[in-house]
């Protein structure tokens, strides 16, 4: 008889440690950075936008590598991207715990990006190959919550490692931490994948509605974080006189919440629908994202960003489980290609929220362009108004 820990486990189960740990893996490592930014400026003598290619670069081989990603991962199967993608990643995450030149630190960055890519769409494509709808969503908000969870432990982890062992030693920490993964993905997956039915070409995906909905749905919460990240601090500093690490810690609320209401709003989705969900959190974006800069005490404003880390919750975890749920309807199972247009919408999000946020601060006032803002949400509740009677059957137009 085989002892139990020895035992495989089920194919479902195998997909989601698999995923839950990789995505892990990918957000701890990105976040590993982030401390260790003013002693790279210190020691290699960079300007401002040294340091922001050098964390940007990330975004853009993500962008670049989405599409041919997701191409390859819909024709290949899902596992060879994944174990590609992990050579890669440990590859760079070694040159960061090695190197002192800045070229070579922008290259593994861009392709830390690239890496990113041939994880998070294989990812989400073995989820929605491996879950039924009915159970879609929380698998899938479980896989986000353990992300959010190395968003959590990335910056403090890498802070404490490199102030007592050394620079190198996040990154080698992460090299060994890449090291698990990989044998999670070699030995969990499967070797033979099944057959995936016609392959879709991007244009009849882009052409579905529902696809369209919850494309725009996920631009508008990665846009509402990047507006949040790049306004609140300066706004906490002044008014209520917070430090760093207070203004820090009223984000980690926001992120806890969101971690742990990801994977219930996922199942939420599961069982009323994944367009209720989105309505829903559309209405908590209306009257919750002008909050934070109305509300006189601190304590107050954390209520308030734990209350806007669950409405990123309502509106993001429907968006890959309908996504996929469309796909299956068409008798495909081109997953990572749809993902790949979630993938594009979020980072536009990340992109102009902090622009677009910019201009109407400085145009009107930071309370102001957040209630401007929280209008937007309720603009794209009437559109999503309409996809109501199409959220849990076939979408006529299809």
């Amino acid at each position: 008889m085989v002892p139990w820990i020895m035992r495989r486990p089920s194919p479902q189960t195998a997909a989601l440690l698999v995923t839950a740990l990789a995505f892990h893996v990918d957000m701890l490592l990105y976040y590993l950075l982030v401390p260790l930014l003013p002693r790279y400026a210190r020691e290699l003598n960079l300007n401002p936008m040294q340091v922001g290619i050098l964390f940007g670069s990330y975004a853009v081989a993500l962008l670049l590598a989405t599409f041919p990603v997701a191409i390859l991962t819909d024709r290949y199967g899902r596992k060879a991207p994944m174990l590609w993608g992990l050579a890669g990643l440990g590859l760079t995450t070694l040159v960061f715990a090695m190197s002192k030149q800045y070229w070579l630190l922008v290259v593994a960055r861009s392709f830390q990006g690239a890496a990113g890519a041939a994880t998070w769409l294989p990812g989400m494509a073995l989820l929605a190959d491996h879950f039924p709808s009915e159970s879609r969503g929380k698998a899938m908000g479980t896989a986000f919550a353990a992300a959010n969870l190395g968003v959590l432990v990335g910056p403090p982890l890498s802070g404490f490692l490199a102030q007592h062992a050394g620079p190198a030693a996040p990154f080698l920490l992460g090299a060994g931490l890449v090291a698990l993964d990989a044998a999670g993905r070699a030995f969990l997956l499967p070797e033979v994948e099944p057959e995936r039915g016609p392959r879709l070409p991007f244009r009849q995906l882009l052409s579905n509605p529902t696809i369209r909905l919850f494309a725009g749905a996920m631009a508008l919460g990665s846009g509402l974080w990047a507006l949040l990240e790049s306004t609140l601090p300066l706004d906490m500093d002044h008014r209520l006189g917070l430090s760093a690490s207070q203004i820090g810690l009223c984000f980690a609320a926001s992120a806890v919440a969101h971690t742990f209401t990801s994977p219930l709003m996922g199942r939420l989705s599961d069982r009323i629908g994944r367009v209720k969900v989105l309505r829903i959190g559309l209405v908590l974006a209306v009257f919750l994202l002008p909050l934070p800069v109305l509300l006189p005490k601190a304590w107050m404003v954390v209520l308030a960003m734990m209350g806007l880390g669950s409405t990123a919750s309502f509106i993001m975890s429907p968006c890959s489980p309908a996504v996929a749920d469309q796909v299956e309807r068409q008798g495909s199972q081109s997953f990572a290609s749809a993902f790949s247009i979630l993938n594009l919408a979020y980072s536009v999000g990340l992109m102009i929220g902090p622009v677009a946020g910019g201009a109407l601060v400085q145009g009107v006032g930071l309370p102001l362009a957040l209630g401007l803002c929280g209008l937007c949400f309720g603009v794209y509740l009437l559109a999503a108004r309409r996809f109501s009677q199409l959220d849990g059957a076939v979408d006529p137009a299809i």
